[in-house]
């Protein structure tokens, strides 16, 4: 009992002494003579405050990402789903852009010339027996394509369609070693024959059946038409002649032409259904370079 009244008594004393000091400073302000000793309290506390603050919030911060991470890892996953949805469109787009403008100049292409022309896609590349370069077209017997029909594209001849469907077509390309082709050298009466030779379709063969007639590099072919336009058509652009071959004793003259098609990447092609009028002549070239 006398330890807990003296207890007591000190206790009451220390609050007495603290009000007075609390008292004291309060009125005196800035010129208080506890004023050191107060600053000495707020560094000491505050500094406990703040190291204490940077130990609890990187925990608190480890806490939450840990109980927000599968919302995040949804909302990553989302995001990818949506790049990926965006990089799919912008793509599509481009590719609609090239066959758009590949489809304006296949139609530029029939109008010049006077063919008409069902479009179409390739959708593959087939070897078919006795032939290496083909592909198959998304056109066939119901939009009116035929065997044995010129196939051409936006720059010049593809080749001709060896059978068809009712919903797809094989085409024969003329870079293909067993197809042959009608050509005129333009702006003459001079004829030969187009063949394949292979070289990825990189170039064609053109040999000129009058061995006197003049062949030179840079010289243009074009489809010279076979009877009732069957297979090719009367001219359609074939390509320019890279170079000539040497053949003296030679009945025929040999040179290499690099087709105005691209007959590795082929994409929008056009089956001409209806031949022109009257032969074109070479209304169908493109301007020569230099003179656009």
């Amino acid at each position: 009992m006398r330890d807990s009244r003296r207890a007591r008594l000190i206790l009451g004393v220390l609050l007495a002494v603290a009000l007075v000091i609390l008292t004291v400073d309060h009125r005196t302000g800035d010129s208080s003579p506890l004023r050191p000793l107060r600053a000495a309290g707020s560094y000491v506390f505050g500094t406990a405050e703040q190291l204490s603050g940077g130990v609890v919030r990187p925990v608190g911060a480890f806490v939450h990402a840990i109980l927000t991470a599968p919302g995040a890892m949804d909302r990553i996953e989302a995001l990818k789903e949506e790049n990926a949805k965006l990089r799919s469109g912008l793509l599509t787009g481009k590719l609609n852009a090239e066959r758009s403008k590949e489809l304006a100049g296949l139609i530029g292409l029939a109008g010049s010339g006077g063919y008409k022309v069902v479009p179409g896609n390739v959708v593959a590349r087939r070897g078919q027996p006795g032939f290496e370069d083909a592909v198959q077209i998304d056109v066939g017997t119901s939009d009116g394509v035929r065997p044995e029909m010129t196939v051409l594209n936006s720059d010049g001849l593809v080749g001709r369609v060896l059978r068809a469907s009712s919903t797809t077509s094989t085409v024969v390309l003329i870079s293909d070693p067993a197809s042959a082709a009608g050509a005129r050298l333009e702006a003459g009466k001079e004829i030969g024959v187009v063949h394949g030779v292979g070289e990825n379709g990189r170039l064609v063969q053109f040999r000129l059946l009058d061995s006197t007639a003049p062949l030179s590099r840079g010289g243009r072919i074009v489809s010279f038409g076979s009877q009732h336009a069957t297979p090719y058509v009367p001219g359609v652009p074939i390509g320019v002649i890279e170079r000539v071959e040497s053949t003296p004793g030679e009945l025929t003259r040999i040179a290499y032409a690099r087709p105005y098609a691209d007959l590795t990447a082929l994409d929008v092609i056009g089956v001409v259904v209806g031949a022109p009028k009257r032969d074109p002549r070479d209304a169908v070239l493109p301007p020569k370079e230099g003179s656009r």
